[in-house]
C-alpha cells in the first residue's frame, strides 16, 4: 500500500499537532512537552512482561508504536525531537532505526540506554510531561496537568485527514479478515479457529490488535465481551457474532457483524438491525446530539423486536419503561481512533466539564455534539440475556414481552452490528462499509 498520500497528509497533521500543543502549554504554563512512549511492565514476582502498548499522546505524533523507553520532546516554535531507544541487545529484538514519510520532520536522537535521555532534555520545572506513572525516569516524572490534557484529549476527537486515511487502513485490513472469519464459520470452525484465520488474514495477533476480538457461536453472541473462545464448535451451530477491529499506524479499526446459519427468522432480523443500523449510520452528521442517536436506537431496535413479535408495547413505551434496554443494554458506540474507546466523551469544553448521559441510559460512552472530524461507532444491538430478562418479570414488566417469542430467538444469542462514521461537513463517511466494498 503506497504511502504516498499519508507523504502527502502529514505536513498538515504535523502542524495541527504544534498548534495544539503550543495552546495546552500556554493554559498550563509550561515551555515544553514532554511525552515518554511508555516501558515494559513486569508481573508481579516473575520475569515475565506484561505486552507493551504504547503512549497514546506518544502515537498522535508520529506511526511509532513499537519503541518502549523513547521519548519526545514538542516545544514551540522549534522542530520536534525524537529521543530514540535502540539498546544493544542480544537477548530481544532491537527496535529498527526510525524510518519513512515522517522522519524528515523531527530532530532524531538515538540512546542505548534509557538513563542517557536525561541529557537531552530541558530542565524538568518547565514540562509538561503526558504519561503513565511506570515512565518515570529520574526528575522526569509525568505530572499529567489537566489543563494540558482537558486540551488535547478535547481537540482529539477532530480527525485531521491524515488520521482518517490511517483508519481508512485499518478498517480495510479488518474487513478482510471478517470476510475470513465468516468463510471460516460457514465452515464449521469453532470460536478459536475462527479467532485464529482473523488474525492470519489480518496479519496481527492478540499483542498487535487494538482489542481482544469477541469471537461468539450461538449463545455465547448473548455475553457482550465474550472473549472464552471454545475449542471446538457446538452442535448445531445457529449463529455467529464476532467484534473484531486492525490496527494501522498505531490507529484502530473496530467492526462487528452478526450471521445466521441458516436463512431463517434470525437472518431476518440481522437483516432488520443492518436496516436500522444504516438509519443510524446516517445521523452522523454536525450538530447532531451523539445522544440522540442513542435514543433513536432504542427506538428503532424496539420496533424491530416489535416486528418480530418479540415486544407487545410500543417502541416509544419500551424506551420510557426501560423494556428496550433489556434487549439493548450498551451504549450506540464510541468515538474511536489511537484508542478504540477514545478520550473525552463527556467533554463539555477544552477547559474541563463534562455532559451527562441520559437518565437510565450509564453505558453511553459519548454525550458530545458530533462536528466535522470526528469519528464514531454506530453499534446497535438485540440480546436475549436471560439476567436482564428475569429483572423485566421482577420489575412487573413482563407483559410488555411475548415469552415465547424469547425463547425460540435465545439460542442464538444475540445481533450487533458495527461501523466505524466520520461526521464530516455534508454526508457521513462510513469507514466500515466502504472497506467491505473494496472486497
Amino acid at each position: 500500500m503506497s504511502n504516498a498520500l499519508l507523504s502527502s497528509l502529514y505536513p498538515q497533521h504535523l502542524a495541527t499537532l504544534q498548534a495544539r500543543a503550543a495552546e495546552a502549554l500556554r493554559r498550563g504554563g509550561f515551555d515544553h512537552l514532554l511525552i515518554p512512549s511508555g516501558t515494559l511492565h513486569y508481573q508481579a514476582f516473575d520475569d515475565r512482561d506484561y505486552p507493551y502498548a504504547v503512549n497514546p499522546q506518544f502515537k498522535a505524533w508520529l506511526p511509532l508504536t513499537q519503541a518502549p523507553g523513547s521519548w519526545l520532546l514538542i516545544t514551540p516554535g522549534q522542530r520536534p525531537k525524537l529521543v530514540f531507544l535502540q539498546p544493544h541487545d542480544y537477548w530481544h529484538v532491537v527496535p529498527e532505526m526510525p524510518s519513512g514519510y515522517w522522519v524528515e520532520h523531527f530532530d532524531i536522537e538515538v540512546i542505548r540506554n534509557a538513563d542517557e535521555v536525561t541529557r537531552l532534555l530541558p530542565s524538568v520545572f518547565r514540562c509538561a510531561i503526558l504519561g503513565e506513572a511506570q515512565s518515570a525516569l529520574g526528575s522526569y516524572v509525568p505530572n499529567n496537568p489537566e489543563p494540558v490534557l482537558q486540551y488535547l484529549e478535547y481537540h482529539r476527537a477532530f480527525k485531521t485527514p491524515y488520521e482518517i486515511e490511517m483508519m481508512r487502513r485499518a478498517s480495510r485490513i479488518g474487513a478482510r479478515a471478517h470476510r475470513a472469519a465468516e468463510r471460516a464459520f460457514r465452515a464449521g470452525s469453532s470460536e478459536f479457529g475462527i479467532h485464529l484465520a482473523y488474525c492470519q488474514i489480518a496479519g496481527q495477533d492478540a499483542n498487535d490488535l487494538p482489542y481482544g476480538n469477541i469471537v461468539a457461536l450461538n449463545e455465547h453472541g448473548a455475553v457482550l465481551h465474550y472473549t472464552h473462545r471454545d475449542r471446538l464448535p457446538p452442535t448445531p451451530v445457529r449463529s455467529f457474532l464476532i467484534d473484531a477491529g486492525a490496527s494501522f499506524g498505531g490507529y484502530a479499526s473496530d467492526i462487528t457483524r452478526t450471521y445466521s446459519a441458516a436463512d431463517d427468522e434470525f437472518a431476518a432480523m440481522i437483516r432488520a438491525v443492518d436496516a436500522a443500523q444504516l438509519a443510524l449510520c446516517d445521523q452522523v452528521r454536525a450538530g447532531t446530539n451523539y445522544a440522540r442517536i442513542h435514543l433513536d436506537a432504542h427506538l428503532r431496535l424496539a420496533g424491530v423486536l416489535r416486528e418480530f413479535g418479540v415486544l407487545r408495547t410500543t417502541p416509544e413505551d419500551a424506551l420510557a419503561s426501560g423494556v428496550s434496554s433489556a434487549f439493548f443494554p450498551h451504549g450506540i458506540g464510541h468515538g474511536i481512533g489511537l484508542q478504540v474507546h477514545d478520550v473525552a466523551g463527556f467533554a463539555a469544553s477544552d477547559a474541563g466539564g463534562s455532559i451527562a448521559k441520559p437518565e437510565g441510559h450509564p453505558y453511553l460512552r459519548l454525550t458530545r455534539t458530533l462536528e466535522p472530524g470526528m469519528v464514531v461507532t454506530i453499534e446497535p444491538g438485540i440480546y436475549f440475556i436471560d439476567m436482564l430478562l428475569d429483572e423485566l418479570k421482577q420489575k412487573g414488566l413482563g407483559d410488555a414481552v411475548d415469552w415465547q417469542r424469547v425463547e425460540m430467538f435465545k439460542p442464538y444469542g444475540g445481533i450487533r452490528i458495527e461501523d466505524d462514521v466520520v461526521c464530516t461537513d455534508g454526508e457521513p463517511i462510513n469507514l466500515t462499509r466502504e472497506a467491505f466494498a473494496q472486497g
